[in-house]
């Protein structure tokens, strides 16, 4: 059998130096649905907190706390599942994080998932901005060559 070799222009990305992050920094679906995340974000995190203050129980109350954990847990699931719908299946955002709730808060005080974010949003623009050059370099191109047709004789 022979092998064809197609330049996909999937690229890996190491994840806290454990987990590989595969895809294509130029696929403009990818970057259409990535930064509509955005908008589900919003809409989960405000949810959540009506989830979250909705809760019987006094502040502290274990009762309450375990409650709060679950659906923080219940949160990080269903952003991982949105990720895991940009990304494709292949890159499972629970191995690649090790199992990090992405409601958490990192050593900078921002959550897990805002951190994630802000790191994949520079390769994805610069692989937006690739894919336009591209294509504009493609029209030059284009453009040259219908030129040259015209001016020969």
């Amino acid at each position: 059998m022979k092998t064809l070799n197609i330049d996909t222009g999937v690229e890996e990305f190491s994840v806290n130096g454990r987990g590989v992050l595969r895809f294509n920094p130029g696929d403009p679906n990818l970057y259409h649905r990535f930064f509509a995340l955005g908008r589900d974000l919003a809409a989960l995190d405000g949810e959540l907190e009506q989830k979250l203050a909705a809760l019987p129980g006094a502040e502290g109350d274990e009762t309450r706390t375990a409650a709060a954990l679950a659906l923080l847990a219940e949160y990080d699931g269903r952003i991982k599942g949105l990720l895991n719908g940009i990304f494709g299946p292949e890159n499972d955002f629970n191995t690649l994080l090790e199992g990090v709730n992405l409601a958490g808060v990192g050593a900078n005080g921002k959550r897990v998932v805002q951190n994630l974010l802000e790191a994949l949003a520079p390769l994805l623009e610069a692989g937006a901005r690739r894919q336009a050059e591209a294509l504009a370099d493609a029209a030059v191109a284009d453009a040259d060559a219908a030129r040259a047709a015209r001016c020969s004789p």
